[in-house]
């Protein structure tokens, strides 16, 4: 088991990563402000799960066969671009609704206080391939988590384990925050037609954006 002042230190550097700048926190803020405060926080529990796998694969070793493969790290990283291209193209069509334009309880709906359970845990499984369609991330885990642990004290599987957790927990409060006050910011947005036109096309091109970035990412 890791020292607490191991955890603590963890806990911080998590958090400083949670908060740069990148696709996921980018990912959590426009779905956010676009759908809604409970849409984000249903992203960031994909992305959170997406660790989980990332966290056992680098524990298990796998993730040092993955690194080592140009060929792995070339086809998962178009897949990410492929699938953030789709997501571009969903929110360039997407149509503003007259719902969402209206005042008190049309708008609260409108910006996901009456979102259906199957649409959230859509929006889960979206967070998740997110997530798993990043080689960089799985790549940063391998590098990353690592350095924390001792040999000394112990396994490094297990303790690879309570690291990944700890790194959750920080990315967890970081994105939830973000959804939430996106989510909140967003309610007052999808007030206004024009409002909701242009951040349709502003997440369209944020999403191209991240593909572009993804495409172009080398290992």
């Amino acid at each position: 088991m890791p020292t607490l002042q191991s955890l603590v230190a963890f806990f911080g550097v998590a958090v400083l990563l949670a908060l740069s700048p990148g696709p996921d926190n980018l990912f959590v803020l426009m779905q956010s402000v676009q759908r809604g405060w409970r849409v984000g926080i249903a992203v960031v529990v994909g992305l959170c799960l997406g660790v989980v796998v990332h966290t056992t694969a680098v524990a298990l070793g796998l993730a040092a066969v993955f690194a080592a493969s140009s060929i792995a790290f070339t086809v998962l990283k178009w897949c990410g671009a492929a699938y953030l291209a789709y997501l571009a193209w969903g929110a360039w069509r997407a149509p503003v609704s007259a719902e969402k334009s209206g005042n008190g309880a049309s708008a609260e709906s409108a910006n996901g206080y009456e979102i259906s359970s199957k649409e959230l845990l859509a929006m889960v499984r979206r967070g998740v391939v997110m997530n798993l369609t990043n080689p960089k991330v799985l790549i940063f885990f391998l590098a990353f988590l690592p350095q924390f642990a001792d040999p000394a004290i112990g396994p490094i599987g297990p303790q690879i384990f309570v690291f990944g957790a700890v790194f959750i927990l920080a990315a967890f409060l970081v994105f939830g925050a973000i959804a939430l006050f996106s989510g909140v910011f967003g309610n007052l947005l999808l007030r206004s037609p024009r409002a909701q036109f242009w951040l349709n096309k502003i997440t369209a091109v944020v999403f191209v954006g991240l593909a572009v970035k993804l495409a172009t990412s080398q290992r």
